[in-house]
């Protein structure tokens, strides 16, 4: 299974996670520990994250960088790219669906990949028709913060061949990944556990020994 490792100081659902975590140390840790892409959020008001983050991750790692934010205008696309981004989140939840398929567009424009954000069939029939690289299930409901581990089982079948397919949200354990891989996951995004841990390093590596079972 493919890790993408996530740098992540505070969230709604939990609080302060790593109020002291130094973005560019952690994923040098991610990196050595075998991650195949660094998330980092820049969103400020719930997520503690900046810009800054996003630079010094990206000047301390050569692996691809998934700009984790509230995406809601193409600026904000090119100011990924600007910042070092390799990747940006589209939330098809947050979005109307002439608004995600142009700023799916937009993303490739720029030459940053689009990751399409769903935790419904109705969300993941309108990602598709933005004709998405990659797409990404989350566990854990936007509104309530709840996570409903069922959200990877039920939709990851429905991902298309060829289409990259990532369980997002609640994930700690070795054992969590096998779930996600069972359910055909080709990667998973993990941000709370990893970015607390004593020993990124060593959590990464730990993680990426799971088998990719394919859909």
């Amino acid at each position: 299974m493919k890790v993408i490792a996530e740098v992540k100081r505070r969230s709604p659902s939990r609080g302060e996670i790593n109020a002291e975590l130094d973005p560019a140390t952690r994923a040098r840790e991610y990196e050595r520990g075998g991650a195949a892409a660094i998330s980092v959020l820049t969103e400020p008001s719930h997520f503690a994250g900046s810009e800054e983050d996003l630079v010094h991750v990206r000047a301390a790692v050569e692996v691809p960088l998934l700009r984790k934010d509230f995406i809601i205008d193409e600026m904000q696309i090119i100011e990924a790219r600007a910042w070092g981004a390799s990747a940006v989140l589209l939330i098809a939840r947050a979005l109307p669906e002439a608004d995600l398929l142009a700023l799916a567009q937009a993303a490739r424009d720029w030459e940053v990949e689009p990751l399409i954000e769903v935790r419904s069939r109705e969300e993941l029939d309108a990602a598709l028709r933005a004709q998405p690289r990659v797409v990404g299930v989350n566990s854990r409901n936007l509104e309530t913060l709840e996570v409903d581990a069922r959200a990877v089982d039920r939709l990851l079948p429905h991902v298309p061949h060829g289409i990259v397919a990532i369980a997002e949200s609640g994930m700690q354990s070795v054992a969590d990944v096998e779930r996600a891989a069972q359910a055909g996951a080709d990667a998973v995004l993990i941000g709370s556990s990893l970015s607390s841990s004593g020993n990124a390093e060593s959590a990464v590596r730990t993680l990426i020994g799971v088998r990719r079972r394919g859909r």
